[in-house]
């Protein structure tokens, strides 16, 4: 394998220094551009590169790490312009032989993911699996298990904390986030789940407003918890689709919606969601770039989902 297709902890790191002082910056902090952004938040762009790298050591790629159209180069065209800090979690070295259930795929040897957005069972005292509707919030006295099916509406208004509670019900728990975007981009690391540049409409990234349809008349004094978590808005045409609905939003690795869709939550005890949801998958990066991090991990309205992850 020749030297350019192998991105170095070296290459990430300067990756970030020299790209990241001419792109726009999302309303994380309005600021205009990266080098306005505080220098704590360039320093975690590059902490973010460094930690991604190590899944593509050894890896033969089409593009060479941080091209155009590679997932390094989305992460290093946007910095928050308020900092809070990430804990992006560490990739182990990949592991020959290594397998996965079948509900999840294995990323470059060293992660198993689930290949849906998670929908919730709720497991009843004698071990018996209900079914949970997808626009209800997980009751707090109850006990939920996350899975990871095709063909059905993912489990909204979900915080991080009742996702992680959920993906350990499964045996499985939140993946970190770099391990989310390493699993993004599939073996090649583009910036989208199907390649290197945006193809509007191939994942769910698009649709209805359900805050203007359903609360437009308190948009002046802000929405607060009640408007955020009515369950109508993702019942209104145009909002959440089901799992896998959107054919073309796939990774080589056979991975569906990790952009638009909903938001996922990783397991930053910060708060971080990754991905996007269908109004939004550009604003605090790009495709598999995209981030907040402006809430806590006890969060959620009607856009938050998550998937899990595990070890291999």
């Amino acid at each position: 394998m020749s030297a350019s297709r192998d991105w170095s902890l070296r290459a990430a790191a300067a990756l970030a220094v020299a790209f990241i002082g001419s792109h726009g910056v999302g309303r994380e902090g309005h600021a205009a551009t990266p080098d306005q952004a505080p220098s704590a938040s360039r320093a975690q762009v590059a902490s973010a590169l460094k930690a991604l790298a190590v899944a593509f050591q050894g890896h033969a790629r089409r593009l060479a790490g941080g091209a155009p159209g590679t997932i390094e180069r989305a992460i290093a065209a946007y910095a928050p312009g308020v900092f809070r800090p990430v804990q992006e979690g560490a990739l182990p070295p990949a592991k020959p032989g290594a397998r996965c259930p079948p509900e999840m795929a294995l990323v470059l040897g060293v992660v198993c993911v689930d290949r849906y957005e998670a929908s919730l069972a709720e497991r009843a005292p004698d071990g018996t699996l209900l079914a949970h509707a997808p626009n209800q919030p997980p009751a707090p006295d109850r006990v939920y298990v996350a899975q990871s099916v095709a063909g059905v509406v993912p489990q909204a208004y979900v915080s991080g904390a009742q996702a992680l509670a959920a993906c350990r019900q499964a045996g499985k728990r939140l993946c970190a986030p770099v391990e989310w975007r390493a699993a993004c981009g599939g073996s090649e690391g583009y910036a989208f789940p199907y390649g290197p540049d945006r193809v509007p409409g191939r994942c769910h990234d698009s649709g209805a407003n359900p805050m203007l349809a359903y609360h437009a008349d308190t948009e002046a004094r802000g929405w607060g918890s009640l408007e955020l978590n009515d369950p109508r808005n993702i019942e209104l045409d145009g909002t959440i689709a089901k799992t896998g609905a959107f054919p073309q939003c796939v990774n080589d690795l056979g991975l569906y919606d990790m952009v638009g869709n909903l938001h996922e939550w990783t397991a930053d005890p910060n708060g971080t969601f990754q991905g996007g949801y269908w109004l939004d998958t550009t604003l605090h990066g790009d495709g598999c770039a995209y981030r907040t991090i402006a809430h806590p991990f006890d969060y959620r309205d009607y856009s938050t989902g998550f998937r899990c992850c595990a070890d291999p």
